[in-house]
């Protein structure tokens, strides 16, 4: 199975995610700040990150930029998931090396049509 990490210190949002992406069939990692993210993308070598962008400590574009950093995880396609909607956020997001954005609150089929975009439907077993 695919697996996608979600970075997110909201544990209410860490929950409703998880039981969105494994009813799609997802294996789901978890990590409630930036620090445990990356560790977790350099061990786990996940197959798509959803981060979340505003959290204490390593926010989520520094997170995005120490995964960019490492050879091992350079290449996973990293998803900012944020409040933040205004146009110079969301490029700030794309130059700390997120391949897209979604803004919070965004329905299941938003967050289904974002992820197959870089996990298609047919190789998620």
């Amino acid at each position: 199975m695919k697996k996608i990490l979600v970075v997110e210190d909201h544990p209410d949002l860490v929950y409703i995610l998880t039981h969105i992406l494994e009813s799609l069939g997802y294996t789901v990692l978890s990590a409630t700040h930036g620090s445990e993210g990356v560790e977790k993308a350099t061990k786990e070598k996940p197959h798509l990150i959803l981060m979340d962008i505003l959290m204490p400590g390593m926010d989520g574009r520094e997170a995005t930029r120490k995964i960019r950093s490492n050879p091992e995880t350079h290449d996973i396609p990293i998803l900012a998931t944020t409040v933040l909607n205004k146009e110079p956020e969301l490029k700030r997001c794309i130059e700390a090396g997120c391949n897209d954005w979604l803004v919070k609150p965004f329905s299941r089929q938003d967050l289904q049509g974002k992820i197959q975009a870089f996990i298609p439907t047919s190789s998620t077993h």
